[in-house]
């Protein structure tokens, strides 16, 4: 599907974890003249009963402009790309038929790579291969790749356990590193992104991101530590991290998918005396910092972003960039 309307084109909004892209996304809501809806484009966030790690939109947030694909899932359940495209396309081609602006807050490379240049397919998937590497720690699973596939290992983080899988997958099954098949597709990246989208990208530097990261964990952990509307932002329902993630696992709410997810495993891995409290909170905040660097590696391989500065600035400053943006694109 394209959206012809130059005014109805969807906002793409990048940046990295912890940078402000909600807060930027109800904004532009609320001053579009054909106001808009946002649409997460996050792995975790379409969990329901998972906030204090997922960083969805606060209540407030929520409040003042409507939100798609939060809270859409159980966490038991194993939810894919594909589910996602298809039924953010299908908001999409709504909204495009309401005359309502789509905003994508991004979120999951993955998932915004499908939305603008489609789906690798490779081949299906193999069951009894995947359950024999259950039992394995993604560390291993890591190492193991690398042997296969030294290209694919270096893009994938080391504690994306399903990306990870799926490359071992791909190569057992066809006996070809998936990075090569990743290479045929690569011819599409040449074509015009689908959807015709605007891509807006807040450009952090590395030192303030970081603390900004580590005061956000700090929160999910530690809510009676920081400042008490943070704490409110972050643990929407009232529970930390630890709290919520003890309730989950108690009512055997967390599945496969779920419980891999950053922070939620690292509290699993405490609540099962693997590690001290002090230890997963450290541990989550390190992952989150590499995580974020990822973030700025592959956020640099998109192309026609309009990078705003983002540190030292307001939300009305970073609001304003993007108007201005948006103004100049019109003319």
């Amino acid at each position: 599907m394209q959206i012809p309307s130059h005014n109805l084109r969807p906002i793409i909004i990048l940046g990295p974890t912890a940078g402000g892209k909600s807060e930027l996304a109800v904004r532009l809501c609320e001053s579009l003249p054909e106001h808009g809806e946002v649409i997460s484009a996050d792995s975790m966030q379409i969990y329901k009963h998972m906030d204090a790690g997922t960083a969805k939109p606060n209540l407030d947030q929520r409040f003042r402009a409507p939100h798609q694909m939060i809270d859409i899932a159980e966490p038991t359940e194993r939810f894919t790309v594909s589910h996602w495209l298809t039924q953010t396309e299908d908001h999409l081609t709504r909204l495009a038929n309401e005359n309502i602006r789509a905003i994508i807050v991004g979120g999951t490379n993955l998932y915004l790579n499908a939305l603008l240049q489609g789906m690798f397919e490779g081949p299906g998937e193999d069951p009894e291969f995947r359950a024999s590497l259950n039992d394995i720690h993604e560390h291993d699973l890591h190492i193991r790749l690398s042997k296969i596939d030294p290209e694919a290992v270096t893009r994938i983080f080391p504690n994306d356990r399903k990306r990870i899988i799926r490359a071992l997958e791909v190569h057992h099954l066809t006996g070809r590193p998936i990075s090569d098949w990743q290479k045929q597709w690569d011819a599409e990246k040449l074509k015009p992104y689908r959807h015709n989208p605007i891509l807006i990208g807040l450009d952090w530097p590395v030192d303030p991101i970081n603390s900004r990261i580590n005061l956000r964990v700090k929160a999910m952990f530690y809510p009676e530590k920081v400042d008490s509307e943070l704490a409110r932002e972050v643990c929407l329902n009232g529970e930390s991290l630890v709290e919520e993630t003890r309730r989950l696992e108690e009512a055997n709410l967390l599945g496969k998918q779920a419980r891999e997810a950053l922070g939620y495993k690292q509290v699993l891995d405490y609540l099962n005396r693997n590690l001290s409290l002090s230890d997963a909170f450290e541990r989550t905040k390190i992952l989150t910092r590499r995580f974020a660097k990822q973030q700025r590696t592959w956020l640099r391989r998109y192309r026609n972003v309009h990078w705003i500065p983002a540190h030292d600035k307001s939300d009305d400053d970073r609001l304003t960039a993007t108007l201005d943006i948006l103004n100049n694109l019109s003319d």
